[in-house]
């Protein structure tokens, strides 16, 4: 199901994300020669409506169509076929920012063989770009306590998140070949997060090593993410709804990395008195009562922390989850 190409091909620098899969009918790994090697690794659409990283890969070699590129480049154009559909995944598939560990799938063997490939290849670094779809900031994430990895973030904003889960995740997969980030560049369809992806990874390309030294401290707010929270399939949900058995406030996407203080309201419970957030903190082990209490039918933070990637997006809260804990911490 994978295809590997060493060129552009024709067509796809003009391509939007819902026509690019009749020009890459499946996922495709795209090498590109530079001045210099190893290469840098790009995916884009893993999930198949975050269509920024397109745009910024199609403007980056726009610039660079008459002369060469600073650096080798790898792309990996992910899930075109839920990218047709403008889906972050079609209801038949896995997500394709879950498919980076062992696995029955034939998107598992996929991953497995970029993961060999960009090993031999011995790749400078990796970047993986997304969106969301609630009113977050631009901030990167790693895996891996390093300081290269922090270099590699922090060019991008000073804004980053350490995790650890879900363990499935391209990031994840590549800390072990080379320094790797994920970037969150925002909602779809912003110049502004465009063209910061895009000088970032063109900076990227310019760069002839990472370095080994710390990031200053001032120059880095650093977030450890310490539990998923999701809403249990066997309860309804809702904003600011009657009946449903959770409804949350309207405006929740707005408390995104926002440090919120004890007793903070997220919303409430309805008709159902035993609906309730899932949290499971790094070890699966469920965190409920330690974050969320659930007195006189509302739904309140019971200790002071911070949350992101809260979104209106129903389908997308199903798909993924409600959003994630994060604690500040020390630079190591």
């Amino acid at each position: 199901m994978l295809k590997i190409l060493d060129h552009i091909p024709a067509g796809f620098l003009e391509a939007q994300a819902t026509e690019l899969y009749k020009i890459l009918p499946e996922p495709t790994l795209i090498h590109l020669k530079g001045a210099r090697d190893p290469a840098i690794f790009v995916s884009i659409l893993l999930h198949g409506h975050e269509t920024t990283g397109l745009t910024v890969i199609q403007k980056l070699l726009h610039k660079y169509q008459q002369k060469k590129l600073p650096r080798s480049l790898t792309i990996f154009v992910g899930n075109v076929h839920a990218a047709r559909y403008n889906q972050r995944r079609l209801d038949s598939q896995p997500d394709f920012n879950r498919i980076w560990q062992e696995g029955p799938l034939p998107e598992h063997r996929i991953a497995e063989q970029i993961l060999n490939e960009m090993a031999q290849r011995k790749s400078f670094a990796s970047i993986d770009i997304h969106n969301n779809t609630g009113i977050n900031p631009h901030y990167a994430c790693v895996t891996r306590l390093d300081h290269q990895c922090f270099h590699l973030a922090t060019l991008f904003s000073r804004t980053v998140i350490y995790f650890t889960r879900p363990s499935g995740v391209q990031t994840n997969a590549f800390r072990n070949i080379c320094p790797a980030v994920t970037l969150e560049c925002g909602q779809v369809g912003q110049s502004l997060s465009e063209n910061h992806a895009m000088e970032y990874l063109d900076a990227c390309l310019h760069l002839s090593k990472l370095p080994d030294h710390p990031v200053a401290a001032h120059d880095i707010d650093l977030f450890h993410s310490v539990a998923t929270v999701s809403v249990p399939e066997s309860f309804s949900f809702g904003f600011e709804s009657n009946d449903t058995d959770l409804s949350f406030i309207s405006n929740l996407d707005h408390l995104n990395f926002n440090e919120l203080e004890e007793n903070t309201l997220l919303g409430r419970i309805n008709s159902n008195n035993h609906a309730r957030l899932l949290a499971l903190d790094e070890w699966d082990k469920e965190v409920t009562d330690r974050y969320f209490s659930y007195d006189n039918g509302e739904i309140r933070t019971r200790c002071p922390f911070m949350l992101s990637m809260l979104t209106l997006n129903e389908e997308i809260i199903r798909q993924d989850c409600f959003g994630y804990i994060m604690e500040r911490m020390s630079v190591p």
